[in-house]
């Protein structure tokens, strides 16, 4: 009697697997207002990953549809609500490229540079993303000087700015207690912001169990336990002490 009753039980749960499985794989050949529909739904109940599976089956039988452009856009703002910076980005370019007019681009343009500022909330751990939205904050006041986001473009400029000249400082320090004042040197002078008075700045507070690994830029609270020698990057690294006893040899 068990032994049957486990049977139709398991019957159950594999009819049910089946038919579940089966509801899914039926779903294509839709018109484009009942993917569009499914988005909407899904981005409501904050399943995203299944809204941008919507979006797929949108794009691949419906290529042409009128839905298609304000899709992408709620998908690349929804993205960026939920702090998915780059699967915003992906869909802003990919409304850039398709669907966008001349002024919509603009809009789109200014959405991506703030991806990237949104992206950036540890500037030390990110130098090449800084750049880049520096890079690209500049290319869009070229090209929309008289643009409604200027002012914004510029605030997060200064942001960036500020973030760029406070890194190069921290790896200038680095440098210093490396003893290799040639790779100081370098970053002390790439792109020097001699507008900004440090004195007058407030820098960024660290939150406290950040600090505890990472210090304030400077030093750390565990550098006591570390030996002092020279780091990889160092022992293969010619120092000006021993250039100057190569030239001392030389002479000799």
């Amino acid at each position: 009697m068990k032994l049957k009753s486990y049977l139709v039980a398991s019957s159950v749960i594999l009819i049910a697997l089946f038919t579940g499985c089966a509801k899914e794989v039926e779903e294509y050949n839709k018109p484009a207002m009942y993917w569009y529909s499914k988005i909407v739904q899904q981005i409501s109940q904050g399943d995203l990953e299944k809204a941008d599976s919507y979006y797929s089956s949108l794009q691949g039988e419906h290529i042409g549809s009128p839905l298609l452009p304000e899709a992408t856009m709620i998908l690349a703002i929804t993205h960026m609500q939920y702090e998915e910076y780059l699967l915003s980005e992906h869909f802003l370019d990919e409304y850039i490229k398709r669907y966008a007019t001349q002024n919509e681009k603009e809009e789109a343009e200014f959405l991506k540079i703030k991806a990237k500022y949104m992206a950036l909330p540890n500037p030390r751990r990110d130098q090449a993303l800084i750049d880049l939205a520096i890079k690209e904050g500049e290319t869009f006041k070229l090209q929309y000087p008289n643009s409604m986001y200027i002012e914004v473009i510029n605030s997060m400029l200064i942001r960036l700015e500020l973030a760029q000249a406070a890194l190069n400082e921290t790896i200038v320090d680095l440098y210093n207690r490396l003893d290799k004042p040639k790779s100081a040197e370098y970053y002390k002078n790439i792109k020097p912001q001699d507008w900004i008075v440090w004195n007058d700045i407030q820098r960024a507070n660290t939150s406290w169990y950040r600090e505890w690994f990472e210090g304030d830029g400077t030093s750390s609270w565990y550098e006591f336990l570390i030996p002092d020698t020279q780091s990889v990057v160092s022992r293969n690294s010619i120092s000006e002490e021993d250039k100057i006893v190569g030239e001392n040899n030389e002479t000799k």
